[in-house]
């Protein structure tokens, strides 16, 4: 009996975003790291052709459906992943400062997260705009 409720109230549950791992700088461009502004979990890191977040307790890169607006170093304003039956949008406001090199401030981000069958999650964000360190003699 336990277990079938248990089953049932887990059709209802909350989404919530798991922990990402550490996540290296990107190869080439530049990638948002973001956290949720409550608790500090670093959340997701989203780079112009993909979102990688925790889905099910595993990570899971999501790729970009679309993209709108520009909101520097290469991130689009508003950006909608896909995957499977997920969708996440992603609404980022990108910041340069003269005290950070080599990356930007994320001074707003949303991330709304829609899958089949559950609540969507609307989740506010704060980041850091990370991008590939300049080879020498490139």
């Amino acid at each position: 009996m336990i277990a079938i409720l248990a089953t049932a109230f887990a059709m209802f549950a909350e989404p919530t975003l798991g922990t990402l791992p550490a996540q290296a700088l990107p190869r080439t461009g530049c990638a948002a790291y973001l956290w949720s502004p409550s608790d500090r979990r670093f959340v997701g890191m989203a780079e112009p052709g993909r979102l990688r977040i925790v889905l099910d307790g595993k990570p899971a890169d999501l790729a970009a459906a679309s993209a709108t607006g520009t909101a520097g170093l290469g991130l689009a304003a508003t950006t909608v992943y896909r995957l499977d039956t997920t969708t996440v949008t992603l609404d980022l406001t990108v910041e340069p400062r003269a005290d950070l090199t080599g990356g930007a401030l994320v001074s707003a981000a949303t991330l709304r997260l829609a899958r089949e069958g559950q609540d969507e999650l609307v989740a506010p964000l704060a980041g850091l705009v990370g991008c590939a360190p300049e080879r020498a003699g490139s």
